[in-house]
């Protein structure tokens, strides 16, 4: 007497008949099959999950955690009643040839998603315990993730509709191919992002982290992840820009990584001089000027320099212009770059540069060029603010003016003075 017909005989020997008993003993058999399959799905994933969370609380790594993190020994668990569910799926359709192959091939195809969940699992885990490596946590690992699981999605898709179809697997990637065009051009962005992630990757255009700069996407902000399709900017705001991955190759942008690595935050900053109020200095002037101690030195060696010229040469200084003169924006130029020099929130090691830009409808711009040694943005902006708070109270000592336009208050002094 067969197991699988044990049911059967006996429902025939009360005088059912053999169609209602070999419905009746398929349906026996397939609960028995489901109750025992789920019982052991149940039993073997407590079992593993537990083991796996009692020998990743021993381990140092981190990595085991992810795994149970991702859910792969819950999906591993699932293999044990899946293979037992195969196994007994002749008995039960015994006497149902066509049933029992269209269940073989459910399970089949569910074998291949099953396969996908615990591929997704081991992946993401290996992107988690990635980000945790500082030599790897800004890498675009989200993109070579997501590629390997497009192509497991499609290698598997295409497994599941050859085993549903019965076509051999070669013969249907070979009837598949015919269609390569349409599907190159449904997956041209995530080609395209692909590319671009490599691209990006090995030239190391942007990491995760770089504060960048993309004006036409309006993007200002940090880097906080980058895959196939999109970039995700964090901006300053705290909003949230994304760039598609591929204008990272196609547009400009720019990457303040350069900023950060090096030793300081550059700071270029012009205050625009009035013309008028430029000129020669004299002899009282330079004298009052020997008071502001940064550059009392400069001045004396200087000025003995310039005299020592004009005496050597003859010049007549009864009219300044002759010969070889100290100017009020020369010498507020020496005392600006003195200052920055001795500046606590300079970096000296780094270039500190004090220059005349070309003149314009709006005076002559005196341009300060240097850098703070603190790069963080509310201290940088400190810094900058101070040195130019400094500054701009210290023109009217050198007999100098900032050039504005004039404001209504302008107007209104000077129709008082009429």
């Amino acid at each position: 007497m067969n197991i699988e017909h044990l049911l059967y005989d006996y429902l025939i020997t009360t005088g059912l008949s053999e169609t209602a008993a070999a419905y009746i003993n398929m349906f026996a058999l397939l609960t028995t099959v489901l109750i025992i399959a789920f019982l052991i799905d149940f039993i073997i994933r407590k079992i593993i999950v537990q083991l796996f969370t009692q020998f990743s609380e021993k381990t140092k790594t981190n990595f085991d955690d992810l795994l149970v993190k991702n859910k792969a020994p819950r999906n591993i668990a699932h293999i044990i009643p899946l293979i037992f569910t195969l196994e007994f799926t002749s008995l039960i359709f015994v006497d149902f040839a066509y049933i029992e192959n269209i269940v073989q091939k459910g399970l089949q195809v569910f074998t291949i998603i099953l396969i996908l969940w615990i591929v997704r699992s081991l992946l993401r885990t290996i992107k988690d315990y990635f980000k945790t490596l500082p030599s790897l946590k800004d890498k675009p690992v989200d993109s070579y993730i997501q590629v390997f699981m497009i192509f497991a999605w499609v290698f598997g898709i295409l497994s599941a509709i050859a085993i549903i179809t019965g076509i051999e697997f070669i013969q249907f990637i070979t009837t598949i191919g015919a269609a390569s065009a349409v599907i190159i051009l449904v997956f041209k962005d995530t080609i395209m992002g692909f590319v671009a992630s490599i691209q990006v990757s090995i030239n190391d255009m942007v990491r995760i982290g770089d504060w960048i700069t993309f004006e036409k996407y309006g993007a200002d902000g940090d880097v906080t992840e980058i895959n196939l399709s999109t970039v995700k900017v964090q901006n300053f705001d705290n909003t949230i820009t994304t760039i598609p991955t591929y204008a990272l190759i196609s547009d400009s942008f720019k990457n303040w990584r350069g900023m950060s690595d090096s030793g300081g935050r550059r700071i270029k900053r012009s205050l625009n001089i009035n013309l008028d109020s430029i000129h020669y200095l004299s002899e009282k002037e330079v004298h009052d000027f020997k008071k502001i101690q940064s550059i009392t030195a400069y001045l004396e060696t200087r000025q003995d320099d310039i005299d020592a010229y004009n005496q050597k040469n003859n010049i007549n200084k009864e009219l300044l212009l002759n010969g070889r003169n100290l100017t009020n924006i020369g010498v507020f130029r020496k005392y600006i770059e003195t200052y920055i020099e001795n500046h606590s929130g300079t970096n000296k090691e780094m270039m500190i540069m004090v220059r005349q830009l070309a003149p314009g409808t709006q005076g002559i711009p005196l341009e300060i060029y240097t850098f703070s040694s603190d790069k963080r943005w509310k201290n940088y902006e400190y810094i900058m603010s101070d040195i130019f708070d400094h500054i701009i109270a210290a023109v009217p000592y050198f007999n100098l003016e900032i050039f504005e336009l004039p404001s209504n208050s302008s107007f209104i002094n000077f129709k008082e003075k009429l």
